[in-house]
């Protein structure tokens, strides 16, 4: 593992129940970098985006072989610990799912949960992370208000912030814009992108234009592999795998 590379797999291959859901995954994705992975529906992308922080260890049929390595260090190991991987690498979802509480205490929860107990700390905590999330503007002066009553859009950002609040080094974004309209989803590309100056940021996306727009790497993903990774420029304009072209120009998908 090189130390330009921060995420890696090797021959990973995961099955729920029977069905062999991901195939000999070989992949490094690079630090401080917004890598793609796209595909259509069902070839593996989520499931790949969730082998990268232990989410599959909550699905019981599921089974895992190959390795996962973070900064070298292979998160499936005996010794690993499920919760410190997911402190370091974060997860936002597809649909935004803050807690029932206020603004404030969203944010802070992570930080509490590891000790952090003075008011003063969590308060630079939440304020740095809200910053973070390109949301403390919106909402300093309402931070004891309810997270639910922001917008979708807002919520996606706060969710960002709480996983920022724990000082992750990846994060982990599973469609994170399917379910927002066109203004909140450019508010989410421009965050991503600015992400990426401090963090590692792995997207998964059925939105190709998306991929183009913020990311430096692309995956392309079918039917449980990965056909091909490279520059997201090579990808769209010049793909080394006839399949992988097929997709781009919307031969298939």
């Amino acid at each position: 593992m090189d130390n330009s590379t921060i995420l890696e797999t090797k021959d990973l291959n995961l099955w729920y129940g029977q069905k062999h859901a991901l195939i000999d995954i070989t992949v490094r994705i690079p630090k401080k970098t917004v890598t793609a992975l796209i595909g259509p529906s069902g070839c593996g992308k989520s499931t790949l985006l969730r082998c990268c922080n232990r989410m599959n260890d909550l699905i019981d049929s599921s089974r895992i072989t190959g390795n996962v390595l973070f900064n070298g260090e292979d998160i499936y190991d005996g010794h690993a610990d499920a919760y410190a991987v997911r402190e370091k690498i974060g997860m936002v979802f597809q649909k935004p799912n803050p807690f029932p509480k206020s603004i404030y205490e969203n944010v802070a929860y992570g930080p509490r949960i590891h000790g952090v107990r003075e008011k003063g700390a969590l308060d630079r905590i939440v304020e740095e992370s809200l910053k973070g999330a390109a949301l403390w503007d919106e909402v300093k002066d309402r931070l004891h208000e309810p997270a639910l009553a922001l917008s979708g859009g807002q919520q996606q950002r706060l969710c960002i912030a709480r996983s920022l609040a724990v000082e992750p080094e990846v994060i982990l974004m599973d469609e994170p814009c399917s379910a927002l309209d066109p203004i909140a989803t450019g508010k989410i590309e421009d965050l991503i992108i600015r992400l990426a100056r401090n963090y590692t940021v792995v997207i998964v996306t059925h939105n190709m234009q998306q991929a183009a727009r913020v990311s430096e790497y692309t995956g392309f993903m079918y039917m449980g592999e990965l056909i091909e990774f490279d520059e997201t420029s090579r990808i769209f304009e010049d793909p080394g795998e006839e399949l992988t072209e097929n997709y781009i120009t919307g031969r298939f998908g």
